[in-house]
């Protein structure tokens, strides 16, 4: 293993510990559930988990 890997791997733990979600899972579940669907570019899908998680502009949770 190198560093680079040890080092992603340490990211993403700390990614999934505060709530944000795997864009490769994503992009995995995608491929092979969804072949025919267009897939959200990473900016895209940030967005839309954090909109989901805690509410657009128009809504939103206060806790």
């Amino acid at each position: 293993m190198n560093v680079g890997t040890i080092l992603r791997g340490i990211a993403e733990t700390g990614r999934l510990m505060v709530g944000v979600p795997s864009y490769r899972t994503y992009v995995a579940h995608m491929a092979a559930a969804h072949p025919d669907a267009p897939v959200m570019s990473e900016a895209a899908f940030f967005r839309n988990r954090q909109e989901a998680r805690y509410g657009g502009r128009n809504g939103g949770r206060c806790c």
